[in-house]
């Protein structure tokens, strides 16, 4: 069986919103499984030396127009949200506890965090906002946030920013597809052709 595609994604994102949203489909169309990996932006860029790029002058403003032009080219909802960027620690957390304890449900609650936040102006850093995307993607809301706050989890969430940072994740979303790395929404093509024809 081919390899599952590695989906790093902060859910602060915008383009990892727009990628999550197209990156199944594309992956089933060829035989594969999409692996969601939560990492946190504000621990890769204090490695990096980047900053959010609403927050570089000229280029900020691009970035503002670009994903509103992005999201109406991929026809995904989008508003931009305000706070812009939040911190996505519980999120991620919360993504973990379902990742390890309801698979099930775990990329419907992804899926379901992105489109609260980009397309309906809901501020998942909010406690009270997550535990609702919680509750509406099947959840038991409560264990989730309560199980996110023990150390466990937050060890794994830790070893995970680490280990991608140690793969070369400077950005998201950044794919990796038979060990070769693609950053950004906009490889999706590049994504696809090596998936229907191997390295190019």
């Amino acid at each position: 069986m081919p390899s599952p595609i590695e989906f790093y994604f902060d859910f602060s994102s915008p383009y990892s919103y727009f990628g999550a949203e197209q990156i199944e489909p594309l992956a089933t169309r060829y035989g594969r499984q999409v692996d969601f990996k939560p990492t946190l932006l504000g621990a890769v860029f204090r490695v990096s030396g980047q900053r959010p790029l609403t927050e570089i002058p000229i280029k900020g403003e691009y970035s503002r127009h670009d994903f509103a032009r992005s999201a109406r080219f991929a026809k995904l909802a989008f508003r931009m949200p305000d706070p812009f960027p939040i911190s996505t620690v519980q999120a991620a957390r919360a993504c973990l506890v379902l990742q390890q304890e309801r698979p099930d449900l775990a990329t419907g609650f992804i899926h379901a965090a992105f489109r609260a936040y980009f397309a309906q102006g809901r501020n998942i850093s909010e406690v009270e906002v997550l535990r609702q995307v919680l509750e509406e993607s099947g959840a038991n809301a409560g264990a989730v946030i309560e199980a996110a706050g023990q150390a466990q989890i937050k060890d794994r969430l830790k070893s995970a920013v680490e280990e991608s940072i140690a793969r070369g994740v400077f950005g998201a979303p950044f794919v990796f597809v038979d060990g070769e790395p693609f950053w950004g929404s906009d490889r999706l093509p590049q994504i696809e052709r090596w998936l229907a024809s191997g390295p190019f």
